[in-house]
Parts: C-alpha cells; structure tokens; sequence
C-alpha cells in the first residue's frame, strides 16, 4: 500500500486567544494521522500566545512582528511546509474527527481536483438550530461572491459531491501542485487583498487555469463567522476598506471579456452602489479604491500573466455567474 500523503495545515491569527485552543483540539483529534501544523501570528495584541504555549496539539509557531494581513501570511505557510496537501484552516473553526480524512479521499478521486470544501456549519447559537456557514462559495452576477447554503438550517440538501466554484477561506484545502500552478509572482495568495475575498480570488484563479473545486459533505466543521454583510456597519472601518477594494481588484485579474459584456448590467449597477455609499457614508474605505487607481499598471501587469495561462474558456466560465449557486454533479464536468 503506497503511503498516505503528507497534509499541512496553517492556521493564521491575530487577536484570537477566545477560539485557537479548541481549533488546536480539534487538529490533535483527526483520524488522519500524517499532519504537519503550523501556527502564524499576525503580531496580536491579546493572550493569542500565551495560549498557544499551553496548547498540547505539536505545531511550528512563527511570530510575525507585524500585521502582515492573511494572504501573505497563508504564503508564508505555503513556503514553510511541504505537503501535498495543504489546508488553510481559520483558528475560529472546529473539525469533525474525521475532516481532513474525507477531504483527503475527495481530492484523491481525480488529479484535476485542485480544491476541496467540506460543509461548515455555524458554531451553536444557543437555541439548538443547525445552520449551515457554507458548502462552497458562488458568484452571482453582480460579481458578489456568496457562500452557498449560508443561513439555511441543514436537512441534508447538500449532501451529494458536487463540483463548485470555490472553497470557503475558513477551511479551505488544496492540492499544492495546484498553489504552485496558479502562483503569480510568487504569491498564491494575492498579497494586495491583504484579508478577505482572497478565497474568491484563488477560487477564480483556479477555474481559469482549469482547475476544479470539489465539495463533499462528509466533512464536516463548524465556523464562528463574524463578517457578514448585516453587520457591515458594526465591523472595524479596516475590514470594511479591504472589501471594497478587493471587490474591484477581483474582477481586474480575473473577468474574462465576455463575461465584462455579459454581465455588464448587473456588475456597474453594483460599482455604482458600492462606490456611491463609499463616497456617500463610508468614506473611511476611499484608500481603498484610491489603492486600486494608483496601482492599476500592478493589477493590469498580474491580469495579463492570468490570462496568459488560462485553459478555461469564455463560456466554460460564465456558467458560473447565476443568480441562483451553481453546481455541477461529478462527472458532469
């Protein structure tokens, strides 16, 4: 019998003393057995390290002496470790026993996997629902991406593999000759995202370059999501900033030219809202599409490089923008 791969797991924090321990429990506790842990701080202002110390699960502890956001910090792990899988994992989510072990098997089923999401559910929140957090992030045609599922309490409607358009940044685990495949500069993760949408971005990425992301509902784990957009108003003004310029930097690298004409309408309708409350009420977040105006030669520069390698054609993309999630049966694809 060949040996079983070598899976990496990097969790990413800052600020997160309230949630790694039981992430870190819930690591120690897997099935699959051949792992290799690594911890990155992001310089945080709390307890983080000192209960990191008193965590028994073995992991490689790097401490960053300053923010340096998620996506450079997921690069860092990327280059720190060296397994064929590699699961970027949020130090507020929980895993099954048997999470990586399904995630393993659904990767294994067909080398042009290059992702795999399981399903997450929202942590407890006290009144005994299920919620489901995502089985797969989707585009819709205002160029939003969404988590499918999101909200709905769990009855068993996703319970088939399908393939999807991407994987949730809070667990998501890929197939590193995929990272390295889809790298631009030496980054997988883009490092002007600085944090979120940089899940949305890899996942686009991917599918250009012909890669699939597979979702499988045997692996199961729960998420504490915080950002959700009915609470755009109470998040720290950073958090909002970066989505409002990653949303335009997304769509630069990625959006093919028929899909800019096909989905024209419905995506400038959105620009116009989003910079409109931008310039309106939310004005902290104008350096952030100041940030794409002064650095468009950069993004331009990185469009051009996607482009080059892209296998995916036209129209084998935009049957991913719905209104409604798209996913594919195995096979179908």
């Amino acid at each position: 019998m060949s040996e079983r791969p070598l899976v990496s797991i990097v969790v990413v924090t800052y600020d997160s003393e309230r949630v790694i321990g039981a992430c870190l429990e819930s690591v120690a506790g897997q099935t699959f057995s051949r792992l290799e842990v690594v911890v990155i701080d992001n310089d945080s202002n709390d307890r983080t390290e000192e209960v990191l110390r008193s965590c028994k699960t073995p992991f490689r502890f790097v401490k960053n002496e300053t923010n340096r956001g998620f996506a450079a910090a997921q690069n860092q792990g990327i280059r720190l470790t060296r397994g064929a899988y590699y699961l970027a994992l949020n130090p507020d989510v929980e895993m099954r026993a048997d999470f990586i072990e399904e995630l393993v098997k659904a990767a294994e089923m067909d080398p042009r996997v290059g992702s795999v999401t399981g399903k997450l559910l929202r942590k407890d929140l006290g009144d005994g629902a299920t919620l489901i957090d995502s089985t797969g992030v989707y585009m819709i045609p205002s160029l939003r991406h969404l988590d499918r599922g999101a909200g709905e309490p769990d009855r068993g409607q996703y319970g088939r593999r399908q393939f999807v358009f991407g994987a949730s940044g809070a667990a998501a685990f890929y197939r590193r000759s995929m990272l390295e495949d889809v790298a631009v500069a030496g980054e997988t993760f883009d490092e002007d995202f600085f944090a979120f949408r940089e899940d949305a971005d890899l996942a686009w990425r991917a599918q250009l370059l012909g890669w699939g992301c597979l979702y499988t509902p045997d692996a199961v784990a729960t998420h504490e999501r915080r950002v959700l957009p009915d609470r755009r108003a109470s998040l720290p003004a950073a958090i909002n900033m970066h989505s409002v310029k990653n949303r335009f930097l997304l769509r630069l690298k990625n959006q093919t030219v028929l899909e800019f004409v096909a989905l024209f309408l419905p995506s400038v309708l959105r620009d116009i809202q989003v910079v409109g409350y931008v310039v309106l009420k939310e004005r902290s977040s104008l350096p952030g599409l100041w940030f794409v105006a002064r650095n468009l030669g950069r993004i331009w520069r990185k469009r051009r490089k996607i482009m080059s390698a892209r296998k995916a054609s036209c129209r084998e993309m935009l049957r991913w923008f719905r209104r409604r999630p798209v996913a594919f049966e195995v096979g179908d694809l």
